[in-house]
């Protein structure tokens, strides 16, 4: 009888320990607002977005140069 009563204290005491860590862990996790590293997810759009800018002007600067109305002077030196 003994013996099982140190059984049930053990599993007890494992099962307690098992919920503190997990009420510390919950509890010592940052805020999304104070996150020591940039948000992935959030630069990536940034990053798409930009490329898609970049895409633009490059169809816009070969449209111009596809036109035949650009007009290149040399300049000497």
């Amino acid at each position: 009888m003994n013996n099982e009563k140190r059984w049930f204290a053990l599993l007890g005491l494992n099962a307690l320990a098992i919920v503190g860590m997990v009420a510390w862990q919950s509890q010592a996790q940052a805020p999304a607002a104070n996150m020591p590293f940039a948000n992935a997810v959030a630069q990536r759009e940034q990053m798409i977005q930009l490329l898609k800018e970049s895409n633009q002007l490059l169809k816009e600067q070969n449209a111009i140069l596809r036109s035949g109305k650009l007009k290149v002077e040399l300049a000497e030196k």
